[in-house]
């Protein structure tokens, strides 16, 4: 699979991402390996939430 570069798009600093990581809750470490880290998909949240996407 490809991967698509998703830099660029106002992402969170990384201190931002420092501030913000300790807040989610811990991984079970069951189930299937994610694909996306925790931090990308945090950005297309707000990316998504930022330009009004469905």
């Amino acid at each position: 699979m490809a991967r698509v570069s998703i830099g660029g798009r106002n992402d969170l600093t990384d201190k931002q991402w420092r501030v913000l990581e300790p807040l989610l809750p811990a991984r079970s470490g069951r189930g299937k390996p994610p694909t996306w880290s925790r931090r990308q998909l945090l950005d297309g949240i707000r990316w998504r939430t930022r330009i009004g996407a469905p």
